[in-house]
Parts: structure tokens; C-alpha cells; sequence
């Protein structure tokens, strides 16, 4: 066998390398159950208390609510009547079997890198493995003009995707190439870890160095030993991928617990070593957000002394950060913040949760709580009982106290993450869309006026 032909066995294999094996029998429906799992379809396209795939979710952007659709077979109202190469086209280019453009906030940029083999998997186990749903979603997408004209999203598509499936890097190990085609493609890590540019189009640039989604603060997962993850070990990260407790880092909360919990933790401990692997080695970029590691912040302390004797105001909007903790948090994080030793009840300091300079995963966190699919609530929101101004102020005694000082915590801040449809936060897109829109029709105007009058001249 000459070397050309060796090499393309051998990257062949690559993206099949770590994979699980599944029984002969419906191989190709259980093989793209597990490839619909590590791509988190689950988690958009179902509503809280709506059928699997149903779609429904309001999911926050930029330019406001965009609403998931039903991907279950149904022939009515899902995707029942898509072909295979449709299918592709969805994944890969983000088309409807209509012709319509799909809205980013579907991950296609991300799912064109799937193979065509691992797209026909998925398209067997949709059509033959999720039970239908002859409903629509209660809500439709309708976002403002110029957005609700899909067509539009063409150009965009023209200049910021790449729908070229994976190809395997001869230079890296399988491992490593496996866990760059799921990190990449299926696992869309840039969709939320990479900031974004003023046209919405991933920094590619800044790949994996920290990006916002829905109000959420997608943390940088570079290899930057402090901006970063690089003083995580592999073992670290698939701990954290699994959903296990990781001392000192945090636990997972809003879309990252969704997708741990609907996704990553049933992966294959093969495929989370792999994704370990590679996103240990992802350039490192420093945001320059921090001067020591996020875990590395705060001490075990306590403000008792301002406690004892002092009665409570009687406008609670005056109570101190240290009051509502203890009126609120020290029962299960104590006293000194220090948790339960073994009781799965994280302590704070030393905690990357309070250890970033942004500090809206930890409003978030008070105000809506961190749910986990499958399990008991892991904390409670305080939204229906503390204000604005209380969470303020109890964020702020939380991050002087035990996180990371610089960080703060702004009433305006709380106000807009309160609310889910304010939540995604606005974009001067639209903004800009409409100003080139004007100046295009101004434009069309003058060259008319001008052929009129040279018609006359």
C-alpha cells in the first residue's frame, strides 16, 4: 500500500476513532442518537413542559426572541416531509426545505462541519427515532424589520459561513482530531465561548476567549493560564463536562448546565477525554479581564460584627449585603462561606462562579437559581423575593467578600437579566441594518433622479 493511500485510510479513520459502538441492529438511528445528543438538540427545540423536539423555546438574542420549531417527524409540522439532502441543507447551510434561511441562533456555522455520514445517522434517527409531534409551537419568530425578511440572512451566510465539513489534521493524533470534530462541529463551543463581531459573526479571531448568550456570560476556554482554562487539567474538564462537582471552579449553571446535563455528560468517556484534549491546546488569547486565575479570589471570612445587635431596616431595600446573606445564603453556604465538606454545597471563595470580571452569571445565578436537568434544583432563585436593589447589593458583598473585587454588580444590570425578554440585550444591528438600508434607497433615488435628467438633457 503506497503512503497517499495509507494517509487516507488513516484520516478516514480519524473521525471514527473514539467513537462508541453500537449493535448492528438500527446501528445507524442509535448512532444518530448519540450524535443528536452531543449536538444538544434536545435543549433548544423543547419548552419547559413541552414534548421532546416539539420546539417552542424562546431562545434571547440581540435583536429579540427567537422561537425554536418543531424538528420532530411530524409531516404537519415538523420536518417529516425533508429529504436527506434537505436535512444536509439545514445542518450545513442553514436552509428550510422551503428555501428560507434558518436564523443563526440555529447553529449551523457549527453543524457544517459534521460528516455526511454522521448527518445521514441523524437524519435516520430523526425520521425513525423521535417520536412525532403534529403540533406547532404556540410562537413563531417575528423579529423587526429588516431581520423578519430571511433572504436577507443570505448575505450573511455569503460572508461568514464556512460549510465545509471537518478534515482531520494529519499533524494531530486521532484523539485529538476526534475531539476537534465534535468541539467544532456537533458540541458548537464558538457559538456561545466566542465573542461576537458588530455584524453578529463569530471573532474568529478571539476563538473560545469568552462570549455572552442570553444574558449569560460564556467564560473563555482558551489555554490562557489565567484568562483562561489553562490551569485545568484534562481530568478537570471531563469531570465538569460529566456533571461531577470540580473543586474551586464552580458549578455549571444556565446554558452550560443544559448542556452538560442534556448533552456532554453522556458522551462517551472517550469522547470527553478527546474533547479535553483538544481544547487544552486551543490558542491561547488573554482578555485582559483578569491579573490572577478565577478560582484564585476571596478567603473564608464573615461579617458578623456588623450583624450582632442591629436590628433590620424597615425598608428592606437598605439592608446590607451582609444582612441578606445571612438571611439568605449562610444556611447552606455558611456562615464563612466556606460550604458543606462533602455535602456538594460549593464554597465561594476560590470559586471561578465569583472569580470573573463579568459578573452576570452571578446575577443570573441569585436571581433565577441553577436548575439541573434530572435532579433536584441545585440552588433557588430570589427573584420573587429580593428586589433589584437587594440583589445588588448582596452580588456586590458576595464579590467583595469572597470573589473577585473588581468585579461589580449594577442595578441597571439585575433589572435587565430579571426579565428573559431584555435579557439577550440589544445590538446596534439593527441599527446599522436600517441606516444602510436608507442610505441604499437613497442611493437608488439619486442614480433614478439622475437618468431622468440625463434622459431630458
Amino acid at each position: 500500500m503506497n503512503k497517499t493511500l495509507m494517509k487516507s485510510f488513516w484520516l478516514a479513520a480519524v473521525l471514527v476513532a473514539a467513537a462508541p459502538a453500537f449493535a448492528a441492529e438500527n446501528s445507524d438511528v442509535e448512532r444518530g442518537r448519540y450524535l443528536a445528543t452531543a449536538g444538544d438538540c434536545v435543549a433548544c427545540h423543547t419548552a419547559p413542559g413541552g414534548k421532546s423536539m416539539a420546539g417552542g423555546l424562546s431562545l434571547a438574542s440581540p435583536l429579540g426572541a427567537i422561537y425554536s420549531t418543531n424538528i420532530t417527524p411530524s409531516k404537519a409540522h415538523g420536518i417529516g416531509n425533508y429529504t436527506l439532502q434537505q436535512f444536509t441543507d439545514a445542518l450545513r447551510h442553514g436552509k428550510r426545505a422551503d428555501g428560507a434561511n434558518l436564523y443563526p441562533a440555529m447553529p449551523y456555522t457549527a453543524y457544517a462541519k459534521t460528516t455526511d455520514e454522521d448527518i445521514a445517522a441523524m437524519y435516520a434517527y430523526f425520521m425513525q427515532g423521535v417520536q412525532p409531534v403534529d403540533e406547532a409551537p404556540a410562537k413563531q419568530t417575528a423579529l423587526p424589520f429588516p431581520f423578519n425578511i430571511r433572504a436577507s440572512l443570505g448575505v450573511w451566510n455569503a460572508m461568514f459561513l464556512d460549510a465545509t465539513p471537518y478534515k482531520a489534521d494529519a499533524s494531530q493524533t486521532p484523539e485529538w482530531n476526534r475531539g476537534a470534530y465534535l468541539a467544532q462541529g456537533l458540541a458548537h463551543c464558538t457559538t456561545c465561548h466566542t465573542p461576537r463581531t458588530s455584524l453578529m459573526a463569530e471573532d474568529l479571531k478571539r476563538s473560545l476567549s469568552g462570549g455572552e448568550v442570553g444574558g449569560w456570560y460564556a467564560p473563555n476556554i482558551t489555554s490562557h493560564a489565567v484568562s483562561g482554562i489553562g490551569d485545568w487539567t484534562q481530568d478537570e474538564l471531563v469531570a465538569y463536562m460529566s456533571g461531577k462537582p470540580v473543586p474551586g471552579k464552580g458549578p455549571a449553571a444556565g446554558p452550560m448546565a443544559e448542556a452538560v446535563d442534556h448533552s456532554l455528560k453522556h458522551l462517551s468517556p472517550d469522547d470527553l477525554k478527546a474533547i479535553a484534549v483538544y481544547i487544552k491546546t486551543v490558542p491561547a488569547v488573554d482578555d485582559g479581564s483578569l491579573k490572577q486565575p478565577a478560582d484564585s479570589f476571596g478567603k473564608q471570612t464573615d461579617a458578623l460584627d456588623t450583624l450582632r445587635g442591629v436590628d433590620l431596616p424597615k425598608d428592606y431595600n437598605a439592608m446590607t449585603g451582609a444582612q441578606i446573606y445571612d438571611g439568605y445564603c449562610a444556611a447552606c453556604h455558611q456562615a464563612q462561606g466556606q460550604g458543606t465538606e462533602g455535602g456538594g454545597l460549593p464554597g465561594l471563595f476560590h470559586n471561578t462562579s465569583l472569580g470573573h470580571a463579568n459578573s452576570n452569571n452571578l446575577v443570573q445565578v441569585l436571581l433565577h437559581g441553577i436548575e439541573r436537568h434530572g435532579a433536584d434544583t441545585v440552588m433557588p432563585g430570589f427573584a420573587e423575593e429580593l428586589s433589584d436593589k437587594q440583589i445588588t447589593a448582596l452580588g456586590n458583598y458576595l464579590l467583595t467578600s469572597y470573589g473577585n473585587p473588581s468585579a461589580k454588580v449594577t442595578e441597571q444590570q439585575v433589572a435587565q437579566l430579571r426579565d428573559p425578554a431584555t435579557a439577550g440585550g440589544s445590538s446596534s444591528l439593527l441599527t446599522l441594518a436600517r441606516v444602510g438600508m436608507g442610505v441604499g434607497v437613497i442611493a437608488v433615488l439619486a442614480f433614478i433622479a439622475w437618468l431622468l435628467r440625463r434622459r431630458k438633457a
